[in-house]
């Protein structure tokens, strides 16, 4: 038989156990942050981004004509991300490259904290949210990049946060409306939204279907509704419509693998975390089945299949799989145990390493973005359109820009079906430089020497062009005797 002081030193031990347990788990946010801070800036689109978030900024509204592509300035210009790219370009502006990637990686993994916080608040135990997040972590990390995408993971786990809160249907909508609005203008997805909203309610109607006594889903309901209007409160209004349909289609001709299926050679490393995680919550929800939210797990279930359909929105589902896995690994409490932490401890931690990942770990670019190719020919001075590989058109824009205009960028809405199969033609050799240059008249050229390797080899051949760079795949050829401007 124990004594009272073996008894008491082992509720120590355990004590001590659980709270070092506590502590470890309050270190996964932080932990999180300066994972996606040791990345490098990979996504080429960023840099045309900011640049027009500049001009956005200058001109105190958004840009309605088009300013970078040489065969159609002056068109009519899309607005979408108009303000998204305006908040960018302004923290960039502010703290250089550090800061936005501080911000950016804040915005997405907001997207992910909200609805674990809201989880949290409503009785979830520490470890299985923070369980959550490393599954929903796991599953999304490869594809995290500083993009106004960004802000559509932020809204979109708000307004998972607002519904896993449900403050009642009033304050629902006093707080949904306004969220879906700003969504729609820092990035036109808040169709995703809708989907999730109008999925969240069906279970509810059909409970009030079997049973009118089954408490209506106004709430999600109403969100789905008001998300249908908030589609259209752009600059763009019903014209949002053509131009998403637009680039969807040209995203998927160009090859675009975020926008093509899970299961196509492509994606099929990057849809392992997907099945990994699904398969993992799938068994959980299975053992668990009393303590699922059938509204949560049609949320996701139908932000699965978008994701199937598409790999772009495994940002989403990542999302909507916190509440879910959250809610399966620990039964609810009435309210949430403190676990020994003080109060404010994890965004302690993240806040640290927001303030010193910026200063260890310095912006990084990937080797395939242009940048020092371009900083060489900023050297020569010159002045009109540059020939780029459409994925170097966002650097060239961000570098260059107004000196410089670009054949093609990573705006696949701003070029027609048949400017895409012309690119394509001198990709593959059916175009020749003569023609190019009869086009668009370059006064450069930059290219990837192996993906526009005839290309790059005519220039080679010409007396008329002169290689200023070569390095690492990337080559710069400029006009002989074409004289620097001031």
């Amino acid at each position: 038989m124990q004594g009272p002081f073996v008894q008491d030193a082992g509720a120590t031990r355990s004590r001590l156990g659980r709270g070092l347990s506590s502590w470890l788990l309050a270190l996964v946010p932080a932990a999180m942050l300066l994972a996606l801070l040791s990345r490098r800036v990979w996504d080429v689109d960023i840099f045309w981004q900011l640049k027009l978030g500049e001009l956005i900024l200058a001109h105190h509204g958004p840009i309605d004509t088009e300013p970078f592509s040489a065969l159609h300035l002056g068109e009519p210009l899309t607005t979408v991300c108009w303000l998204g790219q305006a908040i960018m370009a302004q923290v960039r502006l502010l703290g250089g490259w550090g800061l936005l990637r501080v911000f950016d990686a804040l915005c997405w993994l907001g997207g992910l904290w909200a609805p674990a916080a809201a989880c949290r608040v409503r009785g979830a135990r520490l470890d299985a949210v923070m369980l959550a997040l490393l599954l929903a972590f796991f599953t999304s990390f490869h594809i995290a990049s500083i993009r106004p995408q960004s802000f559509a993971v932020l809204c979109f786990g708000l307004l998972l946060a607002l519904r896993r809160l449900d403050p009642g249907v009033l304050n629902t909508v006093l707080l949904g409306t306004p969220l879906l609005v700003l969504w729609q203008n820092l990035h036109p997805s808040v169709s995703v939204g809708v989907l999730a909203m109008g999925a969240s309610s069906v279970p509810g109607w059909l409970g009030w279907l079997r049973d009118p006594k089954h408490a209506v889903p106004w709430a999600p309901t109403l969100l789905a509704l008001i998300g249908c209007a908030a589609m259209f409160t752009t600059p763009d209004g019903f014209g949002i419509l053509d131009i998403s349909a637009r680039n969807a289609e040209a995203s998927i001709a160009i090859g675009a693998s975020e926008w093509l299926p899970l299961w196509i050679p492509a994606n099929r490393m990057t849809a392992i975390p997907v099945v990994t995680v699904a398969a993992t919550a799938f068994l959980l929800v299975w053992r668990h089945r009393e303590r699922t939210d059938a509204g949560e797990l049609a949320v996701a279930l139908a932000v699965l299949i978008l994701t199937v359909t598409a790999y772009r929105f495994v940002l989403f589902w990542a999302a909507a799989m916190v509440p879910v896995i959250a809610r399966t690994v620990s039964a609810p409490q009435a309210r949430p145990e403190c676990n020994g932490l003080p109060r404010g401890v994890i965004a302690g931690h993240v806040l640290l390493v927001a303030v010193l990942a910026p200063v260890v770990l310095p912006t990084r670019f990937m080797p395939g973005i242009p940048l020092e190719a371009l900083a060489s020919l900023k050297q020569e001075r010159v002045r009109g359109t540059i020939y780029g590989d459409f994925p170097f058109g966002g650097a060239i824009i961000d570098v260059g820009y107004p000196a410089w205009r670009v054949a093609y960028d990573g705006r696949y809405y701003r070029y027609s079906s048949e400017e895409w199969k012309y690119n394509g033609g001198i990709e593959n050799g059916f175009v020749p430089l003569v023609d190019v240059v009869r086009k668009w008249r370059p006064v450069a050229f930059v290219l990837n020497a192996r993906h526009n390797a005839p290309l790059a080899n005519e220039l080679t051949r010409n007396r008329k062009w002169r290689r200023i760079y070569d390095r690492e795949g990337i080559v710069v050829y400029v006009r002989r005797g074409l004289r620097p401007r001031a």
